[in-house]
């Protein structure tokens, strides 16, 4: 796949090309099936984004194959945490080439060790009559909803919002993230009740990529799907502030065509969390009902605890 995509419809006037491709996702080939990545944004955390490396080792293993196959899953490993001070390293090795099926192994690489371990496979097209999907949450469309930025300046308005409150609200908004969010029902961020660990967003990415290979529109989901993902294990414990969390794993399936840029519903759910793990399970939907894109991920949780749990 191109860095920027061709062909496809122009965009319009004012329009700006999406950073996610112009500059997240745009890989430097340095030598056959090596490539350098650079970092765009990274969490208050100062941690690499986990998206960022997914969508980026996806990019790396699309150079890798023909035009003619699209990308139907990946499974990743995160086993190091990444240093946003230094590029990323991403090698590919050709590991099976078939008729049907062509799998990619990829290796992020910083400092000489791995970070992130990646197997890709993508498919031929080929149709079947076996075919079905879930039925699509029905939700107010995103023209009627709040974006995430929003949703903070309207917090912020309130006079008796907590100075520690205000200035984490500050800083997110101080943050270039190339995503777009519009929550369905957003949490009141004060409260500590316990939650359904269910949560529901409008996504897309900011700017405009365009009809373009559909392996590219891939990587910006990827890139997307571990935005906010994990943190609907947390719902249910709300009350306890978090000390840790990270992604340990990173899988997802694409079953249908997609733009990355045009808003699609993230739904998330976590079926489970215990041993300082956390299991979350997300469906990116089309607008017009499509089930595209199956995610799934776990997680280290590590919370403060009260005098008397900690004695348990």
């Amino acid at each position: 796949i191109g860095d920027v995509p061709e062909g496809g419809q122009p965009a319009a006037p004012g329009d700006l090309r999406s950073v996610l491709v112009t500059s997240v996702l745009s890989l430097e080939p340095l030598d056959l099936d090596l490539f350098r990545g650079r970092h765009y944004w990274v969490p208050v955390t100062r941690r690499l984004f986990g998206g960022q490396i997914v969508g980026q080792a996806l990019v790396a293993a699309a150079k890798a194959v023909s035009e003619d196959v699209h990308a139907h899953s990946l499974h990743c490993y995160f086993v190091r945490a990444g240093d946003p001070t230094v590029p990323v390293l991403y090698q590919v090795e050709r590991t099976r080439t078939g008729k049907s099926f062509s799998v990619r192994s990829v290796k992020a690489v910083q400092h000489g060790k791995p970070i992130l371990i990646c197997q890709a496979s993508f498919q031929q097209s080929q149709e079947s009559p076996v075919q079905h999907q879930f039925t699509m949450p029905t939700v107010l469309p995103p023209e009627e909803l709040r974006t995430q930025e929003e949703l903070i300046q309207k917090y912020l308005q309130d006079p008796n919002l907590v100075e520690k409150y205000r200035l984490g609200l500050n800083k997110i908004l101080a943050q270039e993230v190339p995503v777009e969010i519009k929550p369905v029902n957003p949490l009141e961020i004060l409260c500590q009740l316990p939650q359904e660990p269910k949560q529901l967003f409008w996504v897309r990415a900011r700017g405009y990529i365009g009809e373009c290979d559909m392996k590219l529109h891939c990587c910006v989901a990827a890139y997307i799907s571990d935005y906010a993902f994990l943190g609907t294990a947390l719902l249910p414990h709300r009350q306890h502030p978090v000390k840790f969390m990270v992604s340990l794993d990173h899988s997802m399936w694409f079953h249908a065509p997609f733009r990355a840029d045009h808003w699609m519903l993230y739904e998330c759910e976590s079926p489970w969390a215990g041993g300082c793990r956390g299991l979350v399970h997300g469906r990116l939907w089309r607008r017009d009902g499509v089930l595209a894109v199956t995610c799934a991920q776990e997680g280290v949780i590590r919370v403060e605890q009260s005098p008397a749990e900690s004695k348990l």
